[in-house]
């Protein structure tokens, strides 16, 4: 299995996004999946729920399964049990997504090797928001992941 966690790869899918589907994406505004969608849409990515039991969320159209999206989706943005990531994988490889991106706690081999096999990049065990937010946000200008400013601190 092929997953990427390095930062220059992560780096790379954040920077050549531009339509994100969240599947699992909740309307619930305190479900994780919203926020991160929310968050996306703030900083300039399309993002399309895959949700069967809505017909939208954060303003944007809801589609029943990812290959019911219309349009091209460079990252599938994983909101679901495990156990569900390989048939999610089935259908991004079918879609010709670029990216599978599986959440914090979305761990799947199966799922993973069904993407990378059907040429899709995997990353998996990482919030897309965290990760923005490290190498591309405001926390990246302000030193955090350049090395300018130390997480320990000295007291003296």
């Amino acid at each position: 299995m092929t997953t990427h966690h390095d930062p220059a790869t992560i780096r790379s899918i954040l920077e050549d996004a531009t339509t994100v589907a969240i599947v699992g994406l909740s309307p619930n505004k305190l479900r994780a999946s919203h926020f991160v969608g929310y968050y996306l849409q703030r900083n300039g990515y399309r993002v399309i729920p895959v949700n069967p039991t809505v017909d939208e969320v954060l303003g944007e159209r809801s589609y029943a399964s990812l290959r019911d999206v219309p349009m091209h989706v460079d990252v599938v943005d994983v909101f679901r049990d495990a156990a569900a990531v390989p048939a999610i994988a089935e259908d991004a490889v079918a879609i010709r997504a670029g990216t599978l991106w599986l959440q914090f706690g979305v761990v799947s081999e199966v799922g993973a090797d069904t993407a990378a096999s059907g040429g899709l990049r995997v990353v998996m065990d990482r919030c897309m928001k965290v990760e923005h937010a490290r190498l591309l946000g405001r926390m990246h200008w302000l030193g955090f992941n350049t090395g300018l400013i130390s997480s320990s601190r000295t007291h003296g």
